[in-house]
């Protein structure tokens, strides 16, 4: 092949990667400009802040099955296991203090906590704080139950959490009735009635 064919052939190529590359940047850049941007709803915050988009689905589905008998720390530092809390309804918010819809949903349930703590037992299970984190956080919004860590996180994995934060209600057989995201407190009294 002499020179001017190879430099023909370079040339075009060259050429063809440079149009690739503009049409994909002008594609690209005009999507940056556009006033209407693709959406698959409206979201309208309640206050200032970055909106979270929904996790439904992420998560395992762990309905029907036994709530998983792995040790957890109670604020003292003690080891716990829900197997102890047989015979008992429960109500397991799993949340960290960093979790936007957890602040929002936390003193929600410390409200419903102080209406029908005598009927189901709460408990809150958080994987990442360190325990003056935790309990700082929960005070702050009221919470007056039970908060165990789950610091090497073996809970969180066996009932398949990614995205927080996942409410858990449980019967007296420890088997998982219902699992939800993030609940207000009219969703968690209406489950609470409805299950328990």
């Amino acid at each position: 092949m002499d020179v001017s064919r190879r430099t023909v052939l370079a040339a075009g190529g060259a050429g063809l990667g440079a149009a690739a590359v503009a049409l994909f940047g002008g594609t690209w850049f005009a999507g940056l400009l556009d006033d209407e941007p693709d959406v698959d709803g409206e979201v309208l915050l309640d206050e200032p802040g970055v909106f979270q988009e929904p996790v439904d689905g992420v998560n395992a589905d762990v309905l029907g099955t036994t709530v998983p008998d792995v040790a957890m720390l109670d604020v003292d530092g003690a080891a716990v296991r829900l197997s102890d809390l047989r015979g008992t309804p429960l109500v397991l918010n799993l949340w960290f203090s960093n979790c936007p819809p957890c602040r929002r949903e936390l003193a929600d349930f410390a409200a419903v906590h102080a209406e029908v703590g005598d009927r189901v037992r709460f408990i809150g299970i958080d994987p990442f704080d360190t325990p003056e984190a935790m309990q700082g956080f929960a005070a702050e919004r009221g919470v007056e139950y039970d908060l165990w860590r789950d610091p090497d996180r073996d809970f969180t994995a066996e009932v398949g959490v990614i995205a927080f934060p996942v409410t858990l209600f449980v019967d007296e057989a420890g088997r998982i009735l219902r699992q939800t995201g993030e609940i207000d407190a009219d969703g968690l009294r209406g489950a609470i009635d409805e299950l328990f």
